[in-house]
């Protein structure tokens, strides 16, 4: 049988012959996941001889990452904002760059007695979930038009202990949601336009769910409609955050009428280019 040492040259070979970016350490994550093991365990036990089903499974997670699957999905989670989240082919992988959304709004709610916003586009929940967890006295809505999508963000609320403070709503956009009012509204939308998709990183465009890539045109629709939609959501003062894509700025910006909203502005990401759209109902 062939032991750790062994399993990590081939690995390693594998994913290096698929294009996959530090193979070795790929390899050796893969390997810890499939025998339930961490990372330290493979390099103190280089001679341990795998079982039948362990080997299996090693195996089955190196093709999958061979064909470009993302890590996150084959392990089935993804950190998010200092918290786990249940990842599936149904739903968006959660990215760095959101917790600068959810940041933005924890700083607001705090400031709120018994704040309630509403999440568009939930996906996973993270950002819902990750706003809940650091502002206990929030209650939130949170809707997606997928209902797999659904079914993943509610696993992921009780698996971090807000399932009470968070409802669900298969919906698209605001057309299922009851007639109440936020201080609040977030989202991150589809936003890539669809002729880009094609030039995405295979993991992004033969893996995530293109419905929560793009919006099928030129990645601004769905924005727009959540812009004109959100007064009526909104209590008078309250804030709308969403994010959005590399350089669409000035596009989303002029979406925002004066006359309704102020404050109007955009926060960048750590890059240093806009993202993330800021405005405030008058």
């Amino acid at each position: 049988m062939p032991t750790i040492a062994d399993i990590l040259i081939g690995g390693e070979q594998c994913l290096a012959d698929a294009g996959i970016p530090d193979p070795r350490r790929e390899a050796v994550t893969l390997t810890a996941t499939a025998l339930g093991r961490h990372r330290t365990f493979l390099y103190a036990h280089p001679e341990y001889e795998p079982t039948t089903d362990e080997l299996g499974r090693i195996e089955e997670f190196l093709l999958r990452r061979a064909d470009r699957e993302p890590l996150q999905y084959i392990r089935g989670s993804q950190e998010f904002y200092g918290l786990d989240f249940e990842v599936t082919l149904d739903v968006l992988i959660p990215r760095p760059e959101t917790e600068m959304l959810v940041e933005r709004a924890i700083n607001y709610l705090k400031g709120i007695s018994k704040p309630r916003f509403m999440d568009i586009g939930t996906g996973t929940g993270c950002i819902a979930i990750s706003i809940l967890k650091r502002v206990p006295e929030a209650r939130a809505l949170a809707v997606d038009i997928s209902p797999a999508a659904i079914s993943v963000a509610r696993r992921n609320a009780e698996r971090n202990g807000v399932a009470e403070r968070l409802i669900l709503i298969e919906s698209d956009l605001f057309s299922n949601v009851p007639a109440e009012r936020f201080h609040l509204i977030v989202s991150n939308p589809p936003y890539v336009p669809e002729p880009d998709i094609e030039g995405l990183q295979p993991e992004v465009r033969d893996h995530e769910p293109h419905l929560a890539l793009t919006d099928g045109r030129d990645g601004l629709s769905i924005i727009a409609k959540i812009v004109q939609r959100a007064p009526e959501f909104l209590l008078p003062g309250g804030h709308l955050l969403v994010e959005f894509g590399f350089g669409q700025a000035e596009a989303v910006w002029k979406m925002l009428s004066a006359k309704v909203w102020e404050g109007v502005g955009t926060d960048p990401d750590l890059q240093g280019i806009p993202r993330m759209l800021v405005a405030k109902l008058r």
